[in-house]
């Protein structure tokens, strides 16, 4: 399954040149996939994400991981993560595989394709037992060419076993989640896809 991943991010990078022409330097953006591209994921994936991101020399090295909250409580800081260099631009692939309600487990895969080349990792949470039968909504941040500047929230799936209904995370989120947290008690369980870019001297630069 990683191996096929692999191909199929690779493939969608290609497909969508990796890169908007309107993309500014040290920013990254959500990308809207064609019905192609969709198709290529799909085989894969149940949920699915593909940002492009675009950095000057300074930065050399991309994080990208995934925490879990439950209630709003922070319970896993790195379900799935991944470190790789990176260089100019390139794309973030991250997709849930479909459900396997047998061994009660949730499948994250992160795929970061940059300077020709494409790194990608499946993980898992193996607490999971119950989210299959949840309502569950998903969301991105909604910009073009957010700054890259410290940690950035790039995605969110919540999950929720109130019958009455859910949305998902606003946008207002993204632009400033120590201010919206508290929106995250609202659901049982929730998944933030979290990056960060880091410079010659370790940190962000």
């Amino acid at each position: 399954m990683k191996k096929l991943f692999s191909i199929v991010a690779l493939s969608v990078c290609m497909l969508s040149a990796c890169v908007t022409n309107d993309s500014q330097s040290n920013t990254i953006s959500t990308v809207e996939l064609s019905e192609r591209e969709n198709a290529f994921l799909t085989i894969t994936s149940d949920k699915s994400f593909v940002f492009d991101f675009d950095i000057d020399d300074e930065y050399k090295v991309l994080s990208v991981w995934v925490e879990k909250y439950e209630f709003g409580k922070l319970v896993d800081d790195k379900i799935s993560s991944i470190i790789t260099p990176v260089e100019k631009s390139g794309s973030i692939i991250f997709a849930t595989a479909k459900a396997d309600h047998s061994r009660n487990q949730q499948t994250f895969n992160i795929g970061i394709s940059s300077n020709d080349s494409t790194r990608s990792i499946s993980s898992f949470d193996d607490n999971a037992a119950g989210v299959d039968k949840m309502s569950s909504v998903w969301s991105d941040f909604q910009e073009k060419n957010m700054p890259i500047e410290g940690e950035v929230v790039l995605a969110s799936i919540c999950y929720s076993s109130n019958e009455s209904g859910m949305s998902s995370l606003r946008n207002d989120f993204y632009k400033d989640v120590d201010g919206h947290m508290s929106e995250l008690e609202e659901y049982d369980v929730v998944y933030l896809l979290k990056a960060e870019f880091i410079g010659e001297n370790g940190g962000d630069s």
